[in-house]
């Protein structure tokens, strides 16, 4: 396709990302106006390590809007 092996592996690395990011399960929590996820979910660890994200972090802003 013509792209760099070096990006190719940075592309894959990222679609990765994205289908872990896909399968993560959030638990609703007070009836539905707040959530949580488990900080032992193991798509949570395999997207932050792809992607070398802080998983405390990530954990807090994907239920928080703010």
């Amino acid at each position: 396709v013509g792209v760099k092996e070096s990006h190719q592996t940075t592309i894959f690395r990222i679609i990765a990302a994205i289908l872990h990011l896909g399968n993560l399960e959030i638990q609703a929590e007070r009836d539905g106006e707040a959530c949580s996820v488990s900080s032992e979910d193991e798509h949570l660890n395999n997207f932050c390590g792809l992607l070398g994200l802080e998983h405390s972090q990530m954990q807090h802003w994907l239920c928080h809007r703010k």
